[in-house]
């Protein structure tokens, strides 16, 4: 019984490293993502600054998408 308990703690701390890992590197992409953009609009002003949009688009979609793929592998 106990080493079932301790199993399952393992296996939460587990868990929660995996889900806590993902979020960073969601946010560090889009961050990074919106960096660049930043840096291109300063570099080439216009009107708006098209490359911050759409570089934190892509690192939005980017994110989401490798997030998919790591909990579709999680859930196999």
């Amino acid at each position: 019984m106990k080493e079932e308990k301790e199993k399952n703690k393992n296996s939460q701390l587990k868990n929660w490293a995996v889900f806590t890992g993902i979020a960073f590197q969601m946010g560090a992409t889009i961050f990074l993502c919106a960096w660049i953009g930043k840096k291109l609009d300063e570099r080439y002003p216009m009107e708006k600054n098209w490359f911050t949009i759409g570089f934190v688009l892509f690192g939005l979609v980017a994110s989401v998408y490798v997030v998919l793929k790591q909990l579709k592998r999680y859930n196999n």
